[in-house]
């Protein structure tokens, strides 16, 4: 099937049992308010995504029913075993690993080595993991599990989408299944691995898209935030003092992370973008949150995997207090004009506002890191 072909009948599917959930919450996954939450971590480890995975399985709110890896930072021949090692530096090897996708859903796979090494732990080396993954795939695992607990799972995907697309294109029930889902990606003010496009949506920007339309409730912890969760050498040494396993296997990446920033003569340390959307999950109050319409360029030559937001009440959009709801009814979403060639007809792709996502507008970094620090070197 063709690029154009697979997307058009993707999202078709997907938007005939759209549904729109009552109200967005102001303050997404209030994992605080109880617990332990079933989630599924999807992960392509990844600097970052180690220390997030490590901060989950320190997490007692957190009711772990699978990892599933796929391909993003590095290949899956190397995400794969590096999430079953950091099960068993957690000593978690009860929870089962799933294998996901290798590629995205229809582009060749792009990855950044450049920045997490060719191993994908800033190049710290751990024994090869003994256990092994389970039989079934990640897209068809998650099914299972969100079948078997309806309406209880959240998944919180720290990685290109390709593994939860493939999930939802081939069940179209799924999405009404799941409770939430909390992601690391996407970005309302400009990318990192282009000008426009923040890495995790560039990498599989169809799977993406399928997301966003799917219906289910989204969390957004974006590069808007997470540029303000920069790793430095004070908290490498926390994690260093720390007598424990996963203290220790936190700070040997951490401090092979740190050494490649000032090798490469970045002005600051690596940025904690997946620990912050696990953190996010556990506590809802460490971000500020606003509502969004969002939406994911597919076809950009230039600007492929770009998050657009759409508000009404954000920046040349803003209206004061009394007209924002009035205008949120009216406000239609547009896309780009049609060409003269298309037989589309208006730019208009909704024709009202109604939010798809909460999207991380501020952090508290210093409470962000005491949560982390403190989780992974076990005073917390």
């Amino acid at each position: 099937m063709t690029r154009r072909g697979f997307v058009t009948s993707s999202v078709a599917t997907l938007a005939a049992s759209t549904f729109t959930r009552e109200a967005l919450a102001s303050s997404p996954n209030p994992a605080t308010a109880g617990g332990p939450f079933r989630v599924i971590i999807d992960t392509d480890p990844g600097v970052d995504d180690a220390l997030a995975l490590l901060l989950a399985m320190r997490s007692p709110e957190l009711k772990i029913e699978a990892i599933t890896a796929v391909a993003g930072n590095v290949p899956l021949e190397l995400t794969l075993p590096n999430a079953l090692r950091m099960v068993e530096i957690a000593g978690r090897t009860d929870l089962p690993v799933a294998a996901g996708a290798k590629a995205p859903l229809v582009r060749r796979l792009v990855t950044a080595a450049y920045a997490h090494g060719e191993n994908g732990l800033g190049g710290a080396v751990f024994p090869e993991p003994k256990i092994k993954p389970v039989s079934e795939p990640a897209a068809q695992f998650i099914q299972q599990l969100v079948r078997r607990y309806p309406g209880e799972v959240t998944l919180i995907t720290i990685g290109p989408l390709t593994n939860v697309a493939t999930a939802l294109n081939s069940d179209p029930e799924l999405a009404a299944m799941v409770k939430s889902l909390v992601m690391m990606g996407g970005s309302l003010s400009g990318g990192n691995i282009t000008p426009a496009a923040e890495f995790n949506v560039y990498v599989d920007p169809e799977a993406a898209r399928i997301v966003f339309q799917s219906g289910i409730p989204i969390t957004m912890v974006g590069l808007d935030v997470t540029r303000k969760t920069s790793l430095t050498e004070d908290h490498v040494r926390l994690l260093e003092a720390a007598q424990n396993p996963v203290s220790q296997a936190a700070a040997k990446i951490a401090r092979n992370a740190l050494n490649h920033n000032r090798e490469q003569g970045f002005l600051v340390g690596p940025n904690m973008h997946d620990s912050l959307a696990v953190a996010g999950f556990l506590d809802p109050s460490l971000l500020k949150w606003k509502q969004y319409y969002v939406d994911v360029e597919t076809v950009g030559e230039l600007t492929a995997g770009e998050t657009l937001g759409y508000s009404p009440n954000a920046g040349d959009l803003r209206r004061d207090a009394g007209m924002e709801k009035q205008v949120g009814v009216t406000m239609r979403i547009r896309g780009s004009a049609p060409t003269l060639g298309s037989t589309r007809t208006s730019p208009v792709l909704r024709d009202k506002f109604v939010p798809n996502s909460n999207v991380a507008a501020d952090v508290d970094s210093a409470r962000f890191f005491d949560l982390l620090i403190g989780r992974l070197s076990g005073k917390q």
